[in-house]
């Protein structure tokens, strides 16, 4: 896994096929802003971000240099990443495992006769 935060840990995700895919509810909006504000390239919307995860400050420190590597490789690097990231949630493997986490967060029962 390349990540800051152990994606392997039920809070954050689940492996999948050398990646990751975020599967409970509470993960999504916080990893996607975090993600975000990466891309951005600007270091007060990361750290404000980072503050809401709860970051330590080595996680602060390793992000600030993974924005340092996106400032530098630019535009494109960005839009390669979102196509990844974009690959990655859309797939059939993430979203059965988001649709699954929704269903344990709210206690949906499958529909059957």
């Amino acid at each position: 896994m390349f990540s800051v935060w152990d994606v392997s840990s039920p809070e954050w995700g689940v492996p999948v096929e050398g990646v990751f895919c975020l599967s409970p509810a509470k993960a999504c909006p916080l990893f996607y802003s975090v993600f975000g504000t990466l891309a951005i390239g600007k270091e007060l919307p990361l750290n404000t971000a980072l503050r809401l995860a709860n970051a330590t400050e080595a996680e602060k420190a390793a992000m600030g240099k993974i924005q340092d590597c996106y400032n530098e490789k630019g535009l494109d690097a960005k839009i390669l990443d979102l196509i990844v990231m974009t690959t990655i949630t859309t797939s059939k493997k993430c979203i059965y495992e988001a649709v699954d986490s929704l269903k344990e967060t709210f206690h949906i029962a499958p529909l059957g006769r």
